[in-house]
């Protein structure tokens, strides 16, 4: 087929190949888009097992990163991190490095041609990339406890969701749904709560709803029609992003977007299957996704409407690669350069029983950041005192405490692994290792001075004191949790 060739003018994507399959399915994947009429000016980069192999932990070479801030589009095939040894995962590090805030993971069932208990479902995953407990901020603190710190903040919060409600007007879409916990962490996911409910209010034409995450997912197991768009923090997204690919019928189907404000990467979320490399058999399909996600960011949804609407033919009349392969449905099993040439073939054609795509040339999303409002009066009340005391018992532990003399410094509560053990705990509380000891202002004022003396006098009391935390109110609003049954 002869390709269609675009007249605009070209932009720059750079482009790795990957590992395992990955060289595969990103040939497959170049030729059908090149072939559809993508303009595109490709600066290919190394990464992955070659790079890591080298000694360079990140997986990618020093170099590379002028690229990527060069063409700011990172279309990147599966790669394979080596296990242990301290590699990083290049996914996070490059998110991270340039600031690639939203996830986005299309979600639609392919039925019948593909199998699954969800016909009619049509989900957007919207997921937080930055914050939450990826920040990786861990610490063993004691013999027998170890923390890891979830972080979400107002400005991040905002930014992932405006960018959801920006996608769904963009996208024609009805509703955004947003999943917490916040029940339990009221601090943290009651952020990301409050943030959703103030920016629901700028878009009254889009309906908008929460659910608690856990039945939340259940509900989106059982019934994914009920929903349209759906963002989360960045755990419960990495988590329920892949649940929603595979109940369409296969994560292997399934591209993802990275977006940035300097630079956004576009992939297929499953991995590099090393077991399949070489043979021609994989599904280029989830990289395919990736790419059309690429050329609507680029402001060629014509190109991306083209790519995605062949594949969709070739899924409907039956040409399938062996993962999505079922006698009675597919027409004829074939290979990865052979299910490319026939999407390829069937540039132009749209589907017939599957909802055709639809992608605006080049969709206008209003991303800019809003003013932070009023800065809040900010005032240490106290501060929580951890320690590592293996033979604990908190009656001991407070008396000892209370004989330290630190005016203006009052205990109030002792806690083992958030649950209050004094004052009147509960006998039948287990204790570990890892105790906090909240002391709270007794006048009113309390300062960081308060802090330094009280922990002078814990050390020559000979506690082990392993982290503090202060305490604080904003404009009289208590910044920290209670113990459990305080």
């Amino acid at each position: 087929m002869t390709s269609t060739v675009a007249t605009e003018k070209k932009v720059p994507v750079t482009v790795a190949y990957g590992d395992g399959i990955g060289p595969e399915i990103m040939d497959a994947t170049l030729r059908i888009i090149t072939e559809a009429g993508a303009a595109l000016e490709l600066e290919r980069i190394d990464i992955g097992e070659a790079i890591y192999n080298r000694g360079l932990q990140s997986g990618i070479e020093p170099e590379s990163w002028d690229s990527l801030r060069r063409t700011k589009v990172f279309l990147k095939a599966p790669i394979t991190t080596p296990q242990g040894g301290g590699f990083k995962s290049l996914n996070v590090t490059v998110r991270k490095t340039l600031g690639m805030y939203a996830n986005v993971r299309p979600c639609a069932s392919l039925a019948p041609y593909v199998a699954t208990k969800h016909p009619k479902m049509d989900v957007v995953i919207v997921r937080e990339n930055e914050e939450d407990v990826y920040g990786g901020i861990e610490h063993r603190q004691t013999n027998q406890v170890a923390q890891c710190l979830k972080l979400i903040s107002r400005p991040g919060s905002k930014r992932i969701i405006r960018y959801a409600f920006e996608y769904a007007r963009a996208n024609k879409r009805k509703k955004v749904t947003c999943f917490t916990k916040d029940n339990i962490m009221k601090i943290t996911d009651g952020l990301f709560h409050r943030t959703f409910d103030e920016i629901a209010k700028e878009y009254p034409e889009i309906e908008s709803e929460h659910w608690i995450v856990d039945i939340g997912a259940a509900k989106m197991a059982d019934t994914p029609e009920a929903f349209d768009v759906i963002v989360m923090p960045n755990l419960y997204g990495d988590v329920l992003s892949d649940v929603a690919a595979q109940i369409t019928g296969s994560v292997g189907l399934a591209g993802s977007a990275n977006i940035g404000d300097h630079c956004s990467m576009f992939e297929a979320i499953h991995g590099s299957a090393p077991r399949r490399a070489g043979q021609n058999m994989a599904n280029p399909s989830g990289l395919l996704h990736g790419a059309i996600l690429m050329l609507v960011h680029i402001g060629q949804g014509k190109v991306a409407e083209r790519v995605h609407n062949a594949w969709l033919k070739t899924i409907e009349d039956g040409i399938h690669t062996y993962d999505i392969y079922k006698e009675g449905v597919s027409k004829e099993k074939v290979g990865t350069r052979e299910f490319a040439d026939a999407v390829i073939a069937r540039l132009g054609q749209r589907p017939s029983q599957l909802k055709e795509a639809e992608y605006e040339a080049e969709a206008h999303m209003d991303l800019s950041i809003r003013g932070a409002g009023p800065r809040p009066e900010k005032k240490r009340v106290g501060v929580d005192v951890f320690i590592d005391q293996p033979d604990g018992n908190p009656d001991r532990i407070a008396a000892a405490m209370q004989r330290v003399a630190v005016d203006g410094a009052k205990l109030t509560v002792i806690a083992n692994r958030g649950t209050k053990v004094w004052p009147n705990g509960n006998p039948d509380t287990y204790w570990s290792d890892h105790w906090s000891c909240r002391f709270e202002a007794d006048n009113g004022h309390f300062t960081q001075g308060h802090v330094a003396q009280l922990l002078g006098e814990l050390e020559k009391a000979g506690f082990d004191v392993i982290k503090t935390e202060g305490l604080f109110t904003f404009n009289g609003e208590r910044g920290y949790s209670l113990a459990q049954g305080q």
